[in-house]
C-alpha cells in the first residue's frame, strides 16, 4: 500500500461522496486506502460512509466512534490503523483540495532526507477579521509559552512518512493536540502552501469558543511557563504587599498619620483575591489534565469498523 489518507468527519454528511469523488479523481494511478473517522456525529455521516464502502470496499475503510472524541482523537485512531507508505490527513469539508496530495507525494518520493510535508494555508480568507487577528495572537502567544514552535497557518493537511507515524503513536497522551505533537516528534518537514477552497455542505465546527478552548489546550499541553508566570505574580503581590506595610507603618508610627483604612483595605482584598483565584485557576488546569491522564481511559471508543481485520459491526 502506497498511501493511507485520514479523513476525520463530524456531522459532514453532504461532504462524504464528494471527498471521496475527488480523491479517487486524483489517485487514479496509486495504491491507496481511505480511512474515514466518523467522530460520533448527529447526522447521516456514518450512513454516507457505509453507502462509499458498499461500493468500494477495496479502497473504503472506516472507524464509528460510540460518541465525539474530538479531532485530535480521531487523527489518533486513523493513524494508527494506516497500513500505507506514508500517511496523510486531509479535512472532510473540501477546503482542502486533494489535488495537493500528489503534490506532497511527490516531493517525499523524490526529497528522501525529508520525513514530513505540512501544508500551510497560502491566504485565510474565511472567518471573521477577529477571529484572523486572534489567529495571529494565538501563535505569537504560544510560540512565546512554548519550548517548541508553531509555524503561523500550518494545519492538520499534511503527509509523512512511517518512521515519524511510529513516532506519533508512540505518544499515548490521553489529551492530545495534534499540532502540538506533530512539531514536538521532530523530523525533518517541508512546508508548502495550499490555497483554501469553499466548504461544499455544512458549516464549519470551529467556533469561537472552539477556538478559544484549542488555544488553551494547546498552552496547556506544551507550556509549563503559565505556572511559572503564577509563581511571579505571586512573588511580586507579595513583595508590593511588604512594602505597603512598611510605608503604613512609617507613616503611622513615625509621622503620627492617620491612614483612613477601609477602602485601601477592601481594594486590597479584592485585587488579592483575584490574584490568588487567577493562579489557582492556572495550577488546576494542570492537575486537571494530570488527574485525566493518571485515569488511563482509552483515547476513544470505536462503536464500529469497517474494512479491518478486527472489523466491529
Amino acid at each position: 500500500m502506497k498511501l493511507s489518507i485520514i479523513i476525520p468527519a463530524y456531522n459532514e454528511e453532504g461532504n462524504i461522496a464528494l471527498i471521496y469523488d475527488a480523491i479517487t479523481n486524483v489517485l487514479k494511478s496509486i495504491r491507496f486506502e481511505l480511512i474515514f473517522v466518523n467522530d460520533g456525529s448527529n447526522d447521516r455521516t456514518f450512513e454516507e460512509i457505509k453507502k462509499i464502502y458498499k461500493k468500494d470496499s477495496e479502497h473504503i475503510k472506516a472507524i464509528n466512534f460510540s460518541r465525539n472524541f474530538g479531532k485530535d482523537a480521531a487523527l489518533y485512531a486513523g493513524i494508527s490503523h494506516a497500513s500505507g507508505e506514508y500517511t496523510a490527513i486531509i479535512d472532510a469539508d473540501m477546503e482542502q483540495n486533494p489535488k495537493y496530495l500528489l503534490e506532497m507525494l511527490a516531493f517525499l518520493e523524490k526529497n528522501k532526507n525529508y520525513d514530513q510535508v505540512a501544508m500551510a494555508i497560502k491566504e485565510r480568507i474565511s472567518g471573521s477579521p477577529f477571529k484572523r487577528l486572534g489567529g495571529k495572537i494565538f501563535y505569537k502567544f504560544i510560540n512565546k509559552l512554548s519550548d517548541i514552535k508553531f509555524q503561523e497557518n500550518v494545519s492538520d493537511f499534511r503527509m509523512f512518512r512511517n518512521n515519524m507515524k511510529e513516532a506519533i503513536l508512540s505518544l499515548e497522551e490521553t489529551n492530545r493536540f495534534s499540532k502540538g505533537i506533530f512539531n514536538w516528534v521532530g523530523f525533518n518537514t517541508k512546508v508548502l502552501e495550499y490555497e483554501v477552497g469553499k466548504r461544499a455542505s455544512g458549516v464549519s465546527k470551529f467556533n469561537l469558543k472552539t477556538s478559544l478552548k484549542y488555544a488553551k489546550e494547546g498552552i496547556i499541553a506544551y507550556s509549563v511557563k503559565p505556572l511559572k508566570i503564577a509563581t511571579f505574580i505571586g512573588l511580586f503581590t507579595s513583595l508590593a504587599g511588604f512594602v505597603y506595610l512598611i510605608y503604613t507603618i512609617i507613616k503611622t508610627l513615625v509621622m503620627g498619620i492617620e491612614i483612613p483604612g477601609f477602602a485601601t483595605i477592601v481594594c486590597l482584598i479584592l485585587f488579592i483575591g483575584g490574584i490568588q483565584l487567577l493562579c489557582i485557576g492556572i495550577l488546576g488546569e494542570y492537575l486537571a489534565k494530570t488527574f485525566i491522564e493518571t485515569k488511563k481511559r482509552p483515547i476513544y471508543v470505536a462503536q464500529s469498523k469497517l474494512g479491518f481485520d478486527d472489523e466491529i459491526l
